[in-house]
């Protein structure tokens, strides 16, 4: 299932976003609306489903409300990666300053980057329950119970996201009338049932592309319970998708990120993008995307952002054997003589190396080199030719899906349950089938995937190592793990949540990668780093005046805002 724009509204769906003005918006009827009598048949709720899926990418093409897009992004590339280690926020001083201060860790509620990304999360969830309730007015409705699981399977997935940033948020389902609602309850054990209920009435496989179904329900549960510390529990469901035998790792670590493998064998699930589908401006390519892609080349003409930090380019330092360099990697930063790990130049643009095959990249890619580095990201880049003609910057559009859950993640999720599990023989078995999958090849002298040792490669030597040696020490292992999910994970917006949840953010942002990034990157200087109220993003001021009853705010502010 490709990504399809719906220009649809439904009874009650907008009114349980806090868009207005004014609680007058709360009593407006809506409008351009299609009702039950039109929408109440199969394709309508079909259609009503479709609409709950295309929220996935952050992007309703509404600049009215949406306005600028960038934050609601579902690949999370702000609110994951550019507050850590991983990233900066490239482009040049003072553009879109909202991410700047994101990125300084100078949180305000009132940045209108944290409402764009409430409200499109919320638009989800009231789209989601949406669907529930047509479904349940309608005759003559097929498949009921599988319309409502994956209809449950994305309302679990909006709330989930929105609790990563802000965790004392709301919970609404299908029954909620009055959406001024507290925030006091914690939402796990909804969020939890709503994926119970989806691994029960969801097939294995579906027959459109793109659709949850059971197996992607218990990787996402195991998610949920990992992030909670329920490790035998979220181990119970990553061992029912890895025994499942539906899911194998491709063979190149780039096939991930390729137009002809996106849903491939690796994926589980992901925000499915699609361009020349009839759009007026491909906003179904990864519109909210679009910021990220490389400034130059030749090909590319905006914007810069997004753009990898030396942390990241040296963490792809290894030793002899091939092995990360975890408690070594940043004495010095890379250089041409030192061995690399091949998924550095498949994530991250770096001076004479082809990108992709778009020719070399140069200085000349970069928008502002000495504000935010020599470097552009390179994960989620099409081929040429694979973008949409569109009336402003079509290269930033783009057919490849963002994934949200990958194969590679649930093993390294599954090896991280092992380990604080004491099993860690079992969590070094799952760590080296990703380690042995790097070393399927490398970005080649032609833009395409080669044999790591091909000898036109000029410009690293590659090497990839497996852990050969027992593990016997959780400590070593636990941190062997971690810097896995580093690596194979990097610019795919989980690093925030992933510090966060081993309880390190601020020793890794504040001891380790501040004050030797600050070296390199003046405007950096400007960073308090991370403080204990930074544990979470704090709610959108115009939210929490918008649910005010009678005067009162029902949504209570997170500490420390």
């Amino acid at each position: 299932m490709k990504k399809l724009l719906f220009a649809i509204c439904f009874a009650g769906l907008s009114g349980a976003i806090f868009w207005a003005c004014s609680d007058e918006f709360l009593e407006a009827p809506p409008q351009a609306l299609l009702d039950e009598g039109t929408l109440g048949n199969q394709a309508g709720v079909e259609a009503a489903l479709i609409s709950a899926y295309s929220m996935l990418d952050g992007w309703n093409d509404d600049w009215g409300t949406f306005s600028p897009p960038w934050g609601a992004a579902g690949s999370n590339w702000i609110w994951g990666s550019v507050t850590t280690d991983e990233a900066y926020k490239g482009s040049e001083s003072g553009d879109q300053f909202e991410i700047q201060q994101i990125e300084l860790y100078q949180w305000a509620p009132g940045n209108v980057y944290l409402n764009v990304k409430f409200q499109a999360l919320y638009e989800g969830i009231a789209r989601s329950n949406a669907t529930i309730n047509l479904m349940n007015n309608s005759e003559d409705i097929t498949d009921k119970e599988r319309i409502e699981g994956e209809a449950r399977f994305l309302r679990a997935h909006y709330h989930f996201d929105a609790w990563k940033l802000w965790k004392n948020i709301p919970y609404y389902t299908e029954a909620d009338e009055d959406f001024r609602k507290p925030n006091t309850d914690d939402i796990v054990p909804n969020i939890i049932e709503d994926f119970q209920f989806a691994i029960t009435n969801l097939p294995e496989s579906q027959g459109a592309v793109g659709r949850a179904n059971k197996l992607a329900a218990q990787a996402y549960l195991g998610k949920v319970y990992l992030y909670n510390g329920n490790f035998s529990a979220a181990k119970e469901q990553f061992d029912a998708v890895v025994n499942s035998g539906k899911y194998a790792l491709l063979p190149c670590f780039h096939d991930v990120f390729t137009q002809e493998m996106e849903n491939g064998s690796e994926m589980i699930f992901s925000i499915q993008a699609s361009v020349n589908d009839g759009s007026t401006e491909g906003q179904n390519g990864n519109f909210a995307d679009r910021l990220r892609y490389p400034n130059g080349g030749g090909t590319f003409s905006c914007c810069g952002f997004h753009q990898p930090s030396q942390n990241l380019v040296n963490s792809h330092k290894v030793d002899a054997n091939g092995l990360p360099l975890p408690s070594s990697f940043n004495g010095s930063d890379v250089t041409i003589s030192d061995p690399v790990d091949p998924r550095l130049d498949w994530t991250v643009g770096r001076d004479d190396v082809p990108f992709l095959e778009y020719g070399l990249h140069s200085p000349a890619w970069i928008r502002a080199r000495s504000f935010a580095g020599p470097f552009s990201a390179k994960k989620f880049i099409h081929d040429p030719g694979e973008n949409v003609a569109s009336s402003w910057n079509n290269q930033q559009l783009s057919t490849i899906n963002v994934p949200i859950i990958r194969y590679a993640d649930v093993l390294l999720m599954l090896a991280e349950c092992e380990v604080e599990l004491n099993n860690l023989e079992r969590a070094r078995e799952l760590v080296n089938m990703v380690r042995e999958r790097a070393g399927g090849c490398a970005q080649g002298p032609d833009g395409g995937a080669t044999a790591i040792d091909d000898a036109g490669i000029t410009w690293a030597t590659y090497r990839v190592g497996t852990y050969t040696a027992t593990w016997t020490d959780q400590n070593a292992a636990r941190t062997a793990v971690r810097f896995e999910r580093k690596l194979e994970l990097a610019l795919e917006g989980h690093r925030l949540f992933d510090l966060r949840r081993w309880g390190v953010a601020q020793q890794v942002i504040n001891d380790e990668y501040l004050p030797i990034e600050k070296t390199k990157r003046t405007y950096l200087n400007d960073s308090n780093g991370l403080e204990d109220r930074h544990a979470l993003y704090p709610l959108p001021s115009v939210q929490i005046e918008l649910s005010k009853v009678d005067g009162v705010p029902q949504l209570k502010q997170n500490t420390g805002y």
